[in-house]
């Protein structure tokens, strides 16, 4: 349907490592945003920064979001050591269900404009596009107007075409 720019391959791969590192047997949207983030000097990072939204800032929003979901059915974070996830460097996570829609998203904003590759940015729309989830949670947590976001997303993506 459409041919993949090397940046969407990197931050596919990046996920990938995210996804492994944190020890998470499938790669979800979070793994994506946190690729994206670190992604030094595309746009799409570029509007994350805008919003102070670094890989580490990104990370941060993510603990508060998984404290928050534990706290909400009666469990507390610091009750446990789980800052060291059971990582196995030879399993390949697999592709989750919010990142399969983070691509299927992303592709419908691809068509609708009429882009011509997939971009980094088409990505980062994906995420944002969310209405429910990890990633929208968490960046409620962290203060962040999704909308204004998705905003100036749509701007960066604009002005690359130009």
């Amino acid at each position: 349907m459409f041919k993949s720019h090397q940046e969407v391959r990197v931050i596919a791969e990046r996920a990938r490592e995210e996804a492994r590192a944190a020890g998470s047997p499938t790669l979800e949207a979070e793994h994506i945003l946190l690729a994206i983030a670190s992604d030094q000097g595309t746009p799409a990072q570029q509007v994350l920064a805008s919003a102070g939204l670094d890989h580490e800032a990104i990370g941060e929003a993510l603990e508060a979001e998984f404290a928050e979901s534990l706290m909400g059915v009666g469990v507390s974070l610091s009750a446990f050591d789980l800052r060291h996830p059971a990582n196995n460097p030879t399993r390949t996570p697999r592709w989750g269900q919010s990142a399969k829609l983070v691509f299927q998203r992303a592709a419908e904003v691809l068509a609708a404009n009429r882009d011509r590759r997939l971009e980094a940015t088409h990505l980062l729309l994906g995420v944002l596009r969310a209405q429910i989830g990890t990633v929208p949670r968490a960046l409620e947590l962290a203060g962040v107007d999704r909308a204004a976001l998705a905003a100036e997303a749509r701007q960066a993506l604009h002005a690359s075409r130009v």
